[in-house]
């Protein structure tokens, strides 16, 4: 994946990522004492909902620019950047949480051991990422394009891990959490008005993807990308995404 993240954009044009996850924070149901982990806590909007539930919650995030952010926008609370491949918390948590990250997280064996070793035993873990399918007419229109702007092989440069469910939920029962919950659902998710913000979608998220390309040829990458994808994508003068989600709860065995 990128080096680091735009935190200014994401927070400026892209809320409906936290907007969405507070769905699930009904799942995860916080309550006062309760220590809580954020996994991928971006710039901390969802970590600071989990607060105001009264409980102590800790937010982590490979990017020290979210972190920044999430510094910033949410001073009382704690942050750390840190990489959910390499998390060291050893059974200290009530339970952990992540929305809209574990997708970005390679290998994903490593965070769900991780995860499954912070919680504490019947500790409870809820997480959402892209689901088998997340945004594959965008996907699929940006290999025809990168293959037409002559780089071969654009399949490697995806930075994306979409599971299916048997998939994640399989890879969480190896470390000791027993799946209780398992849901792969579509969220067509619209993005502002108007033509430019799939070149602000792709700009946030898709930076991967146009790393070998020229400035000039990143600006012809998403025209081809739109061209591809309008048909479908493209409702009442704005994209509307197809976002797949896949949507997990479960909790720590005793044993």
């Amino acid at each position: 994946m990128a080096a680091d993240w735009n935190a200014r954009l994401y927070d400026a044009s892209h809320g409906f990522v936290w907007e969405f996850g507070r769905d699930l924070l009904g799942m995860l149901a916080p309550s006062a004492g309760e220590r809580i982990l954020d996994v991928g806590c971006g710039t901390g909007h969802l970590t600071a909902e989990i607060a105001a539930a009264g409980a102590r919650v800790t937010g982590v995030d490979r990017s020290a620019a979210m972190i920044a952010q999430a510094r910033a926008n949410f001073p009382t609370l704690e942050f750390d950047t840190r990489d959910a491949c390499a998390l060291r918390y050893e059974a200290e948590f009530d339970a952990v949480f992540s929305n809209a990250a574990l997708h970005w997280v390679q290998p994903a064996e490593d965070a769900a051991a991780g995860m499954a070793r912070a919680l504490k035993p019947a500790g409870r873990l809820v997480v959402e990422l892209g689901g088998r399918g997340n945004v594959a007419i965008l996907v699929d229109g940006a290999n025809r394009a990168l293959r037409q702007l002559g780089v071969e092989h654009p399949e490697r440069l995806n930075p994306w891990y979409f599971p299916s469910v048997g998939e994640y939920a399989t890879l969480l029962e190896r470390y000791g959490i027993e799946v209780t919950l398992a849901a792969l659902f579509d969220r067509p998710t619209p993005l502002e008005p108007g033509e430019a913000s799939l070149t602000t979608w792709f700009q946030m998220f898709g930076g991967p993807l146009m790393e070998p390309l020229s400035k000039g040829q990143r600006e012809e990458f998403v025209r081809l990308v739109a061209e591809h994808a309008r048909p479908q994508l493209w409702h009442d003068g704005r994209w509307i995404t197809d976002y797949r989600r896949l949507r997990i709860a479960g909790r720590k065995t005793l044993s």
